[in-house]
């Protein structure tokens, strides 16, 4: 893993609620693990490649996959609970859980987000219409990032 790489996922996990990341690639295993101070690294050559969540692009949004008028005192964001992976629906070809203007109920499924190679459901804390959705599918996403807005 080039030094660049590895500085920019060290920045990250200083600058975030994450406590601990482990990335493998074909190059080798990458383990950070932020203590009380700075983070540490630790990194162990490896032959066999793995999928980790992507948090190389965690720290930015997503470009608005729909635009609408949004008054912001009205406006609910529904975050992120995890680092992961976004997806708007269960299947690649499978139909989207919500789309822009859809009404859902607080506890509806409204994506997945895949976090080390679990799939887990995010439910709508809070009733109301989709008024923008913030991720793009396959998006990687960070503790915290909105997803949806919803009013």
């Amino acid at each position: 893993m080039d030094l660049r790489k590895l500085k920019t996922l060290i920045d990250l996990v200083s600058d975030s609620n994450v406590s601990e990341l482990e990335i493998t690639e074909a190059e080798g295993k990458v383990r950070i693990v932020k203590s009380s101070g700075a983070p540490v690294v630790m990194q162990q050559p490896s032959a066999v490649m793995v999928a980790a969540p992507a948090v190389l692009a965690a720290a930015t949004l997503g470009a608005p996959v729909a635009d609408a008028p949004i008054a912001a005192s009205t406006v609910h964001a529904v975050k992120s609970p995890m680092v992961g992976t976004f997806y708007r629906s269960a299947s690649p070809g499978a139909k989207a859980f919500v789309e822009v203007g859809d009404i859902v109920r607080e506890g509806d499924t409204i994506c997945i987000i895949e976090a080390m190679k679990i799939l887990n459901e995010i439910e709508a804390d809070k009733s109301g219409a989709v008024r923008k959705i913030l991720c793009e599918n396959g998006q990687a996403v960070e503790y915290g990032q909105p997803l949806f807005l919803i009013d």
